[in-house]
C-alpha cells in the first residue's frame, strides 16, 4: 500500500510516466495547480508553504523509496522534485512585496518561470550538475532541482536590478 502511495507521489500521480518529456509535463502541472491555489481558490500563501514543506520533506522518504530496488537512480517518472523546484520561483513571486498579483500578470511570470526552470534543469549549471552528478540518491534528484528553482530567482533578480538601471 506505501509502496503504491509513493509511486503516486513521486510521479505526481502518474504523470511521470507519460513516454515523452515527463518532466516537461511535471513542471507544466506545477503552474497549472499554483495557479489555481493562488489565483482560482485564493488560499493563504502561509497554507501554501506549510504544504510545499510537508511535499518537499515527504518527498525523500518517497523517493528513496521509489528508487530503492532500481538501478537507475534518477528515473524519468520521478517528476515530484520538478513540483518542488518549479514551486520556488512562483511562491516566492507570489509571496514578494506584499502585494495582491493580478492574474494576467501572474500567467505572463509563471510562463517565464516555466522556461528559465526548463532551461537550468536540462543545462545543469554549477551546482546543479554538482548535485546530479554527485548523490545517487533521493538527496541528489532533489537537490537539483531545487537549485534550478533558485537559479530562476537569481535571473529574475539580476533582470530586475538591470531593468531598473535602463528604465
Amino acid at each position: 500500500m506505501i509502496k503504491t502511495i509513493n509511486t503516486l507521489f513521486v510521479t505526481m500521480f502518474g504523470l511521470g510516466k507519460l513516454p515523452k518529456i515527463p518532466g516537461t509535463f511535471g513542471s507544466l502541472a506545477t503552474i497549472f495547480i499554483l495557479y489555481a491555489l493562488f489565483h482560482k481558490l485564493n488560499l493563504s500563501s502561509n497554507l501554501i508553504l506549510v504544504v510545499l514543506i510537508i511535499i518537499f520533506i515527504y518527498s525523500f522518504f518517497a523517493v528513496a523509496s521509489h528508487i530503492k530496488d532500481n538501478e537507475n537512480k534518477d528515473p524519468k517518472e520521478v517528476i515530484i522534485d520538478e513540483f518542488i523546484g518549479q514551486s520556488i520561483p512562483i511562491y516566492l513571486y507570489e509571496i514578494s512585496h506584499g502585494t495582491v498579483k493580478s492574474a494576467d500578470e501572474a500567467i505572463i511570470f509563471y510562463s517565464l518561470c516555466f522556461v528559465l526552470f526548463r532551461f537550468f534543469d536540462i543545462v545543469k549549471p554549477f551546482p546543479v550538475n554538482f548535485f546530479d552528478k554527485n548523490f545517487k540518491n533521493s538527496f541528489g534528484v532533489i537537490m537539483d532541482d531545487v537549485c534550478a528553482g533558485f537559479y530562476v530567482v537569481l535571473s529574475l533578480i539580476c533582470f530586475m536590478v538591470l531593468n531598473s538601471y535602463f528604465v
